[in-house]
């Protein structure tokens, strides 16, 4: 070895030892939710207005007026979302931020053990890395809203998928009535699993109960308000298809402007065609998630294996969510942890394929996010070009990323495959109690250094 080459050497066995650390790992896991609460609650750009605002005034309302929403009025939100609002009140008003961004962290950090196999599970390292440049990239919005919540309940029930359907249907529909977004992986259960019809009816059980639960608490027609409360609103400014009028913004071109909707507290563009596309973007998404299902259901019929199948098809219909969504919330990306995860972690094992491109790609999409929100919205806002090609790039590779799980989907749905060289094994997934390995699973295999085999963390 050369001179010149044996620092670099050095440097390396440094860097992959430090990467090789649990103890690190955990440590920049609280540090970066700690950095990100200081963003939230100090940071430019008021990031964290929907919780100390909308979210707040919704928890004072059933606490001082006795009026709760999901229950003695609509609310935009599936009704457990009122849960960790009212949670966050717990030491009172005054800390109520401090109190959301807490209870986000121990959410995280239950999901993280579960996902580094509380220290005992080597090849999870690079899961854990993964999730911290994600939220590092992504920014304050990581914790800043109700998906959250929802990211870190889905996240563990995507990591039971293989030894506990049951544990993981329950904990995805609790998700799901938090925030839709989760009733995706259970679609997708439902259509790649075995345990099929244990996870609907589980499913059903689980909405059942919340449903009754509401009732009795008198919700009434409240329980189903939120399918209907986002019906007719407009196109937010960050969602993919408003794009094009952002463009027209900027030319002053088709009356297209940013205008802010004071009945849905976001900011929304206006334009010749706005309407229609508008009104025509739920149905579209229905029908790209039909489609996408009815291919997940055609490469089940075709013999893919749960390990090959489950992960695109999460990608997939999670991205679809985010694509033909007319609200395109910056916190939607919150999101792709899951799929992305889900995929890395069953790869990792030995099963399914490489879930580097994706996982790339959602961190570029994290950075490219944070760059246009929160610090510099306001340049969004009135159509900063350079925003603008920033905001271009994002939904662009939104696109991108559906594009590939899609054409995952149809490669798996091409192939004919023997059912019983796919007989589904319960340990493909293994998961790690804080006392032991979950009982009935299966050794871990051996897999390459985490470090070796860590997808590259964008530097944008």
């Amino acid at each position: 070895m050369t001179t010149a080459a044996q620092p670099i050497a050095r440097l390396r066995s440094v860097g992959e030892r430090l990467a090789s650390s649990y103890a690190l790992l955990w440590a920049v896991f609280v540090l970066v939710h700690l950095w990100l609460g200081y963003l939230n609650l100090s940071g430019p750009g008021q990031p964290f207005g929907d919780v100390t605002v909308v979210y707040r005034y919704w928890a004072e309302q059933a606490v001082y007026a006795h009026y709760v929403v999901g229950v003695n009025g609509p609310f935009v939100y599936p009704v457990l979302a009122l849960l960790p609002m009212l949670g966050a009140s717990v030491f009172g008003f005054n800390h109520y931020g401090s109190s959301w961004l807490s209870g986000v962290m121990l959410l995280d950090l239950v999901a993280f053990a579960f996902l580094v196999g509380w220290g005992r599970n080597r090849r999870s390292l690079t899961l854990g890395w993964w999730w911290v440049g994600f939220l590092i990239l992504l920014g304050p919005i990581a914790i800043g809203r109700i998906d959250s919540v929802t990211t870190p309940i889905a996240l563990v029930g995507v990591l039971f998928i293989a030894s506990r359907p049951r544990l993981a249907a329950v904990l995805l529909t609790i998700g799901a009535w938090v925030k839709i977004w989760p009733a995706a992986v259970v679609a997708a259960l439902v259509i790649a699993s075995k345990a099929r019809a244990r996870i609907l009816w589980t499913a059903v059980v689980t909405s059942v109960t919340v449903v009754a639960i509401a009732l009795v608490f008198g919700a009434g027609s409240n329980v189903f308000s939120f399918i209907t409360q986002q019906t007719g609103r407009g196109l937010q400014i960050e969602a993919p298809i408003s794009t094009f009028w952002m463009w027209q913004a900027f030319a002053h071109q088709g009356g297209a402007a940013v205008y802010y909707d004071t009945n849905i507290l976001t900011f929304q563009i206006a334009g010749r065609g706005v309407d229609v596309a508008g009104a025509l973007m739920t149905p579209l998404m229905v029908i790209a998630v039909a489609a996408i299902a009815a291919l997940g259901i055609l490469a089940m019929r075709r013999g893919a294996a749960v390990t090959e199948l489950l992960p695109v098809l999460v990608l997939a219909l999670v991205s679809a969510l985010i694509v033909f969504n007319k609200v395109g919330s910056p916190q939607f990306m919150t999101w792709l942890a899951v799929p992305v995860l889900l995929g890395l972690a069953t790869h990792a094992t030995g099963h399914g394929r490489s879930f580097r491109l994706p996982a790339a790609m959602a961190l570029v999409l994290a950075a490219l996010t944070q760059v246009f929100y929160p610090t510099l919205y306001d340049f969004l806002l009135r159509l900063n070009p350079v925003m603008l090609i920033v905001l271009t790039l994002r939904n662009a590779l939104m696109v991108g990323l559906l594009g590939w799980a899609v054409s995952a989907l149809v490669q798996l749905s091409r192939r004919w495959v023997d059912h019983e060289l796919n007989a589904e094994n319960e340990g493909w997934l293994p998961v790690i109690w804080p006392l032991g390995p979950l009982a009935g699973g299966t050794p871990t295999p051996t897999i390459p250094h985490p470090v070796a085999s860590a997808p590259a963390i964008s530097k944008e």
